[in-house]
C-alpha cells in the first residue's frame, strides 16, 4: 500500500503532478467540449478559426465565473467521503491518478479517431470506479458503500439530455424552415466563401449562447478536479473556505442537529463514520486540523445525502436534512476566482490546438450531407439552452453528446439521412466510455491504495 507523508517531497512531486494532470485534462476537455462550440461558425466560414476559438474562450470565462459552482461539486460528491479527505492524513494522490489519468487517456483515445466523446462521461465513470475501489479496498458492500442516489441522478441528466437535444433540435429546425423563407440558411457552405451577413450572425450568436452555457456547466467540473487537487497540496491553506471562516460553535450545532437524522435513516457503510465525526464536531474546544474538520464535515454530508435519498424519511425530515447539508457546504465547497480563470483557459487553449478534427466530424461525418447553416444554429441554440439550464440547476450533462445529438436531429428532420457509420461509432463512444473509465479507474485506484 502506497502511503505518503503530507510534509514528505515525496506527496509533493506527486500532488504537483497530479495538479499538471488537472490543466492537461482541461486542456484535452478543450479538444472535445468546446470545439463543438466553434464547430458551425468555422465550418460555415462565419468566423475565421482563431476568432472563432478566442471569442469562444472568452464567453467561456464568462460562463464560468457566473455560473456558480453547484456543478462542480454534484461531481465531487460522487466519491466517498473517506477518500475526498484521507482520514491519516495522506494526500488524496491515488485518487487523483486514478481520475485524471483514466479520463484524459480515454479523452485523448476518442479525439485521435475524431470521436465527439464526453469529458463529462469519462470523468463520471473515473468518479464511479474510484468508489467502487475504495469498497473493494476496504471489504465494504457496493450496496451501501457508494452513493448510488447521487450516482443516478448524475446518470439520468447524461441520459435524457442527448435525447432532449436529439427531438428539440429537430423540432426547432422545422419550425424555422416553415417560417424563415431565406435560401442561404438551407444551403451547405461553400469553401472560402462567407454566409449572408444576417446567417453570419445568427450563427455567431449560437456560438457564443453555447460557449457561455458550455462555461456555465462543463467548466463548472474543471472547478471541482482543480480544488480537489490544490486541497492535497495546500490542506491548511484550502481544505476550508478561507472567505468563509469557520466557527466551530456554530459547525457543532449543525452537526448536533444532524445526528438524530442520520443515526435514523443512513443506510450505508459510512455511517459509524458520521456519527463519529458529529461527535468530534460537536465538541467546539477540539483542536482539529482544517483537513480533519473537512474530513468531518464531508462524512456529515454523506449521511444527511442518505436521509434525502431514504424513501423511510418524511418530507419533512428530508427538507431539515437539506437544510443542514445547505448550512455546512460553504465551509468546504467553493472556488476562488484563480481557478475559475484557470479552468477557462486551459480550456480555450485545448480549443485552440484540437478543433480540427471535431468540426470536421460535426459538420461532414453525422448526415449524408453537409450541415447547413439553419441546422447548425437549431442544434445549438437547443444545447445552449439545456446545457445552461443544467448548470443552474446543479445537474452535470455533456456539451458533445447534446450537440452531436442536436446535429443528428435536425439530419432527420431535413431528410438529409444519418451517416451510420459515424453514428455507430459515437454511439460505441457513449456505450463503451462508463465501463472502460469505471473499470481502468477502479483497477488504478486499488493498486495504488
Amino acid at each position: 500500500m502506497l502511503h505518503f507523508a503530507p510534509s514528505s517531497t515525496g506527496s509533493l512531486i506527486a500532488l504537483g503532478l497530479c495538479f499538471l494532470l488537472v490543466c492537461i485534462f482541461e486542456f484535452a476537455n478543450g479538444f472535445h467540449d468546446t470545439a463543438n462550440a466553434v464547430a458551425t461558425v468555422i465550418y460555415t466560414n462565419s468566423l475565421k478559426p482563431r476568432v472563432a476559438v478566442v471569442w469562444s474562450g472568452l464567453m467561456n470565462l464568462l460562463g464560468v465565473i457566473l455560473g456558480g459552482i453547484a456543478v462542480a461539486y454534484a461531481l465531487v460528491e460522487l466519491l466517498p467521503p473517506d477518500v475526498l479527505t484521507p482520514p491519516n492524513g495522506n494526500p488524496a494522490v491515488p485518487m487523483l491518478v486514478a481520475l485524471f489519468g483514466t479520463a484524459l487517456a480515454w479523452n485523448l483515445f476518442t479525439w485521435w479517431f475524431g470521436i465527439p466523446n464526453s469529458s463529462s462521461h469519462c470523468t463520471i465513470g473515473a468518479l464511479i470506479g474510484i468508489a467502487i475501489g475504495d469498497s473493494f479496498i476496504h471489504a465494504r458492500d457496493l450496496g451501501h458503500s457508494v452513493d448510488w442516489s447521487q450516482i443516478w441522478k448524475v446518470l439520468r441528466a447524461l441520459a435524457i439530455s442527448p435525447l432532449l437535444g436529439f427531438f428539440l433540435a429537430g423540432l426547432l429546425y422545422l419550425v424555422i424552415r416553415a417560417v424563415v423563407r431565406m435560401p442561404a440558411l438551407y444551403t451547405p457552405p461553400k469553401p472560402n466563401e462567407a454566409p449572408n451577413p444576417i446567417v453570419r450572425a445568427l450563427l455567431i450568436l449560437t456560438c457564443t449562447s453555447v460557449s457561455f452555457s458550455h462555461g456555465s456547466n462543463d467548466g463548472q467540473k474543471s472547478i471541482g478536479l482543480i480544488m480537489l487537487t490544490i486541497i492535497g497540496l495546500m490542506p491548511a491553506t484550502f481544505a476550508m473556505n478561507p472567505a468563509h471562516p469557520t466557527d466551530r460553535a456554530h459547525l457543532a450545532q449543525i452537526a448536533l442537529s444532524s445526528r438524530p437524522l442520520i443515526a435514523q435513516y443512513d443506510r450505508y457503510s459510512f455511517k459509524p463514520d458520521a456519527l463519529a465525526s458529529i461527535d468530534r464536531l460537536g465538541t467546539p474546544s477540539n483542536p482539529a486540523t482544517p483537513s480533519e474538520v473537512r474530513g468531518d464535515v464531508y462524512e456529515i454530508l454523506s449521511g444527511l445525502r442518505a436521509v434525502s435519498a431514504n424513501p423511510a424519511a418524511s418530507g419533512q425530515e428530508k427538507h431539515d436534512a437539506a437544510r443542514l447539508a445547505a448550512d455546512l457546504r460553504p465551509d468546504v465547497e467553493y472556488a476562488p476566482y484563480w481557478v475559475r480563470i484557470l479552468s477557462a483557459l486551459c480550456l480555450g487553449i485545448g480549443t485552440m490546438v484540437g478543433y480540427r478534427r471535431i468540426v470536421h466530424t460535426l459538420g461532414e461525418g453525422i448526415g449524408k450531407q453537409h450541415l447547413t447553416p439553419a441546422q447548425g444554429a437549431a442544434s445549438e441554440l437547443v444545447g445552449a439552452g439545456l446545457i445552461a439550464s443544467a448548470g443552474y440547476t446543479g445537474l452535470p450533462v455533456s456539451t458533445t453528446h447534446i450537440i452531436t445529438s442536436g446535429v443528428a436531429g435536425t439530419m432527420v428532420a431535413a431528410g438529409s439521412g444519418i451517416n451510420m457509420k459515424m453514428l455507430a461509432k459515437i454511439a460505441l463512444a457513449w456505450v463503451f466510455t462508463l465501463p472502460v473509465t469505471i473499470t481502468v479507474a477502479a483497477t488504478v485506484f486499488y493498486v495504488l491504495s
